[in-house]
């Protein structure tokens, strides 16, 4: 292994090389969001003297970390809280040796905007690096800190670390042989969800020329009104005034203990909009919000307006989304008919008859497979194809339909099963335990893996483009597209 020396604006860094690959770790891309600067908008880095380490991973946003039944979810969202002040970091994995311009890829992690960390194993870069991309990979702040409407205090933060996070890449991408003119900025989950916001975001117009939106799209946002419900209940718990005084006087840790308790399946509060929809489906009370300079308005409502239609964009889902949530824990195979409807109708007007035409009622159709099939589709898979269908850009769509043997062959494609295979990062998701199972395939591994990097170099993908009169969608596990088919869903969808 040997040493790296980069210079940046606020001083040198040091790296590492090897096989190929040189990378920087932990690098600072904004001021440390803490003392003074907490609940404000993003500020360049501080300068320092010498040359800084980064050769290790650096500190992430606050978080809990809870085990996970059956499969190892560190592997997906790292290890948890690794404390420091400088969290608004970023990883870099650059092709090592002499060449410049190469296409730039910056990913966004997920974890319901309350957890993530960009040190997670699965989306390691070495591997694009090895493919000639520069590949970046950001934290920014989350929960309290980074998606909670309160008073005096900016909205959004979130987004605007990610927005400071591209501007950081524009201005240094140049400096690790990336093309600044050439970015992909790419995201899983909640990551895809802030990357289809940024699409529509006029602040973060022009940082990047293409986006892939994986398992992701534009519906999961809050109106401020309903936000604010959070705000005043987390409050309430932690006996403070709802303002700026009142969350900067509650330490980080404190404030995830009651974060912890809101997040709770049954927390009493209606989060709801007008048209009868909770917009995340119980999977997170923290969202971005609409009605800011970061967002003014809803992102597919913006999209439908251009916005971001110079941008080339490559979205999908996979096929089995929700199974990550409800096979390891028990729901799919335990859950009644009455809780599938419990549950549904907290987020979504005419539930039962939502489920009925999933099959509740059917012979052999149990409470908890009506409940998983119309959740694949009414959370991922129908929001994410209307969001293509906004789009005024050229725009990809794909479904990732590989099925995991883990937990008994009934995981399937679940929700973030793409990452180890779109990084090429299979065998830290491999085993006993892995969500990926014991000898996953690494032709698929290659293929995803290579059409994101033919994605990222600005060549065409091999299919058609997604369009209304066009609906064709590339299955990952086949090789080929074919025609997209209506899903149930749609027709209580307003």
């Amino acid at each position: 292994m040997e040493e790296r020396i980069v210079a940046l604006p606020q001083g040198q860094i040091r790296g590492t090389a090897e096989g190929g690959v040189a990378r920087f770790l932990g690098v600072p891309y904004a001021a440390a969001p803490v003392g003074a600067r907490r609940f404000k908008a993003p500020a360049p880095a501080e300068p320092w003297v010498g040359v800084r380490d980064c050769t290790r991973y650096g500190p992430n946003a606050p978080q809990i970390s809870k085990p996970f039944p059956e499969i190892e979810i560190a592997t997906l969202v790292g290890e948890g809280w690794r404390k420091g002040d400088d969290y608004l970091n970023l990883n870099v994995w650059a092709p090592d040796g002499p060449g410049g311009e190469r296409p730039v890829m910056v990913f966004i992690h997920g974890g319901a905007f309350i957890g993530g960390a960009n040190d997670a194993p699965v989306h390691d870069g070495g591997g694009f690096a090895r493919s000639g991309v520069v590949c970046i990979a950001i934290n920014y702040r989350l929960g309290i800190d980074g998606f909670l409407p309160i008073e005096g205090v900016p909205t959004n933060l979130g987004l605007r670390d990610q927005i400071a996070a591209l501007q950081w890449v524009r201005d240094n991408a140049a400096r690790f042989g990336g093309d600044p003119d050439n970015v992909t900025v790419f995201g899983e989950s909640a990551g895809a969800m802030s990357v289809a916001n940024l699409l529509a975001s006029p602040l973060a117009e022009g940082l990047f020329r293409r986006a892939i939106v994986q398992s992701g799209h534009g519906e999961m946002v809050r109106t401020l009104p309903v936000a604010r419900k959070v705000t005043r209940r987390l409050a309430k718990l932690l006996k403070i005034k709802p303002t700026l005084e009142g969350f900067r006087s509650v330490p980080f840790e404190a404030g995830l203990a009651a974060l912890d308790k809101v997040s709770a399946p049954l927390p009493g509060i209606d989060l709801r909009e007008p048209n009868g929809r909770e917009p995340s489906y119980g999977l997170s009370r923290f969202l971005p919000v609409i009605g800011d300079d970061v967002l003014p308005e809803h992102p597919h409502a913006a999209l439908a307006k251009g916005a971001g239609s110079k941008v080339e964009v490559l979205v999908g889902t996979n096929r089995e989304e929700m199974n990550i949530y409800f096979v390891p824990t028990g729901v799919r195979e335990k859950a009644s008919g009455l809780l599938a409807w419990f549950f549904l109708a907290k987020s979504t007007p005419r539930a039962r008859d939502l489920l009925k035409a999933y099959g509740l009622g059917r012979k052999g159709v149990r409470g908890g497979d009506a409940l998983s099939e119309a959740t694949h589709d009414v959370v991922f898979r129908l929001p994410a194809r209307r969001f293509a269908q906004a789009h005024q850009g050229r725009t990809w769509f794909y479904e990732f339909d590989w099925r995991s043997p883990a937990c008994g062959g009934e995981l399937g494609a679940c929700h973030a099963l793409e990452l180890p295979f779109v990084f090429d990062t299979l065998a830290c998701a491999t085993g006993p335990r892995g969500f990926v199972g014991e000898n996953p395939p690494q032709g698929l591994a290659d293929r995803a893996h290579g059409l994101w990097v033919t994605f990222a170099s600005g060549r065409d993908l091999p299919w058609p483009a997604y369009a209304h009169g066009s609906r064709d969608v590339y299955s990952m596990a086949k090789g080929y597209a074919s025609a997209d088919a209506d899903m149930p869903a749609a027709r209580f969808w307003s």
